[in-house]
């Protein structure tokens, strides 16, 4: 789940179509932009975003069949009449499939309050439960309090979601703490991924995987009055985030420190730059300089990186027997949960 950042958006664009259908994008739309939807139209063969416009006005702007580009509508459980009409024309238009998101952390109601607002949604867009995908958004976990809060609250929903036939069921958070700033430079620092454990204390229920990749949950949420260099890079269970406020020299050859650190650090993947094109465009930096780039370039990379990371982890976990694959490799193997 994205928020549709320039970064973010040409991460996406350098995923290889190869495995681009095990990925599904959910973009967080807050501004209509021709470049935002230029940058849709840009995404690899077979990747198909799903788009929430659920922060924008009730507009005919913000009617996606009149967007011109395929698209699966995410829908609210308190969307108005209009807007589910809109969405279920897209729907229809593109694919005939939706994305019902409910958010677990406001959407509290139970399970019969939860059944009418599905069910007005499906009879307002003329869709059928198998032609919707539910995503269950349990927000921000950020320690270990936060992931036993939020577990009895998921599988409450998944144990109502077993009512319908649902295309598929997937649970979603995120994990990145709201703010970096506070954080140390010039250091690697470990975080907990707490989205993946809360993730891997569900996985049992067999629903899929979701992220709201290396930002917080919530769309434009971050640390805009940090401009330092700042890479997050995905590792198993954890993030390493590097803050580099070295001074002397130019601003290249900071950012260049930075990417040599990281690439000669443990959870550099040993296929180096083939395993995904941010980890290609970090290690050109560190050793050419290339250019220190900006916070949208920071966030291309790290999210090409969490990207490939990830789809490596869910198709080969760790301790299975299997040999890691990663997206250098071509196309994966036809195993393991899709990511959102």
């Amino acid at each position: 789940m994205l928020a549709s950042r320039r970064g973010e958006l040409e991460a996406l664009s350098h995923l290889d179509p190869a495995y681009a259908t095990l990925v599904a994008p959910i973009l967080e739309i807050d501004a209509i932009g021709r470049s935002t939807i230029d940058a849709i139209r840009r995404l690899p063969a077979g990747l198909l975003p799903a788009v929430d416009v659920s922060a924008l006005p009730d507009l005919p702007e913000a009617e996606l069949t009149r967007w011109g580009v395929p698209v699966v509508p995410v829908i609210g459980l308190s969307e108005s009449d209009h807007r589910l009409v809109a969405h279920g024309a897209a729907a229809r238009a593109y694919g005939r499939r939706a994305l019902i998101r409910l958010r677990a952390g406001q959407d509290r109601a139970g399970p019969d309050a939860s059944t009418t607002a599905v069910e007005r949604i499906w009879r307002f867009t003329s869709l059928a439960p198998e032609e919707c995908d539910l995503l269950v958004d349990a927000g921000d976990v950020c320690c270990p309090a936060d992931v036993r809060a939020a577990e009895p609250r998921v599988r409450h929903l998944l144990d109502w979601a077993r009512r319908h036939a649902w295309q598929s069921v997937t649970v979603a958070a995120g994990g990145m703490p709201p703010t970096l700033s506070r954080l140390p430079t010039d250091e690697p620092v470990h975080l907990d991924r707490w989205d993946w454990q809360l993730w891997r204390r569900l996985a049992d229920a067999g629903v899929d995987y979701g992220d709201y990749g290396v930002h917080p949950a919530g769309s434009g949420t971050g640390d805009p009055g940090d401009r330092l260099p700042t890479v997050r890079y995905t590792d198993d269970g954890s993030w390493w985030v590097y803050r580099w406020a070295r001074r002397g020299g130019r601003g290249d050859d900071r950012f260049a420190d930075l990417c040599r650190t990281l690439v000669s650090a443990p959870h550099w993947p040993t296929t180096g730059a083939a395993f995904s094109w941010g980890d290609h465009e970090l290690l050109r930096r560190a050793r050419r300089g290339a250019g220190a780039g900006s916070t949208a370039n920071w966030t291309a990379w790290s999210t090409s990186h969490h990207l490939a990371h990830v789809l490596a982890t869910l198709l080969h976990p760790a301790g299975d027997g299997a040999p890691r694959w990663h997206p250098g490799q071509g196309p994966p193997p036809q195993r393991g949960r899709s990511l959102r």
